[in-house]
């Protein structure tokens, strides 16, 4: 089968399209035939050998995938044929995956393969932020950074989904529309946006903020939070892992929350399918319907992941074997 490996540690233009021998299924796996998989920021990162996962090249790339199981366990709740999203470290940018079947789950009809391919990462993320970890109240208002990307927009529909108002924090006018159209009420530029913040607020701050960016926009965010505030921490896209002096926790009464959704729900039983069953109702709905901004076939992956290195997405990227 073809899939997109990576063989030398050089960046996005250096993976290769190979043939490889196609995967034959474990105990306790789902083989499943992948329509789409969606590109993410850690796949940059492996590129170079930057991420905390570091195997050895050759492999294959690529952490999440809607498509069809072509095969599964005499005692598996999935059948040939069933429609599915699946996630796992790496491998879906091929043809054929198999993946442990705790982390595969039922697609809606309502949803194409290359909206699901978007779903697991983002969306299972989104959840655990704004729910498990951030105590979401219908009514709250929400910050979010890097509003454009592709956690950005899922937060985004999430929060809204949950009857919060969204701002969203954008560095051009294009990711500003694509922000409004994942349902930002308000979208404010990176400069100067604690001020924008107080302004649409009333003076009051935002009850949460979202920051998968990091960097030097941190400590601006921490002023933009009403009291009792929550910054959920994802990650760290700008590059820079900033640091906060606590005295301006206690003075303020808001607090700071890592939010490491992989490490947690990959060691509880039943989380994550209890995530996605919160989510599907919204996806019937289509109010989560995630935005995607380009589909490449499996010979341009190198593009694609380039895309995403050069921070010229908005929403998502999917490839297409």
């Amino acid at each position: 089968m073809r899939a997109v490996q990576v063989v030398e540690l050089d960046g996005p233009f250096a993976v290769r399209v190979n043939e490889v021998e196609g995967p034959t299924r474990g105990d306790g796996e789902v083989l499943i035939d992948v329509a789409a998989a969606g590109v993410n920021f850690p796949d940059v990162l492996l590129t170079k050998g930057m991420y905390q996962y570091k195997p050895e090249p050759p492999f294959t790339l690529g952490s999440e995938c809607a498509g069809t199981v072509r095969e599964a366990g005499p005692d598996s709740s999935f059948a040939p044929g069933d429609r599915v999203v699946a996630f796992t470290m790496s491998g879906v940018f091929g043809e054929v995956v198999s993946v442990p079947e705790r982390t595969v789950l039922p697609l809606p009809d309502e949803v194409g393969f290359a909206a699901g391919a978007c779903l697991p990462m983002n969306y299972l993320t989104a959840h655990f932020t704004l729910v498990t970890r951030g105590g979401l109240q219908p009514g709250e208002t929400v910050l979010v950074q890097g509003a454009a990307g592709g956690i950005g927009t899922a937060v985004i529909q999430l929060a809204v989904a949950l009857g919060a108002t969204v701002i969203g924090v954008t560095s051009t006018e294009a990711k500003a529309d694509a922000a409004k159209r994942a349902g930002a009420r308000h979208t404010v530029g990176v400069e100067g946006f604690k001020d924008a913040v107080k302004e649409i607020t009333g003076g009051a701050g935002a009850d949460m903020v979202v920051d998968p960016v990091g960097g030097d926009r941190f400590t601006d965010s921490l002023r933009s939070m009403a009291p009792l505030g929550r910054l959920m921490v994802i990650g760290f896209t700008a590059g820079d892992i900033p640091t906060v002096k606590v005295n301006r926790l206690l003075l303020n009464n808001i607090d700071v929350r890592g939010v490491g959704w992989g490490a947690y729900a990959l060691g509880r039983d039943d989380f994550i399918r209890s995530e996605w069953d919160a989510l599907v109702p919204h996806l019937r709905s289509a109010a989560l319907d995630p935005l995607i901004s380009e589909r490449f076939p499996l010979e341009r992956a190198g593009e694609a992941l380039a895309r995403l290195d050069e921070r010229r997405v908005t929403g998502k990227v999917v490839l297409e074997p």
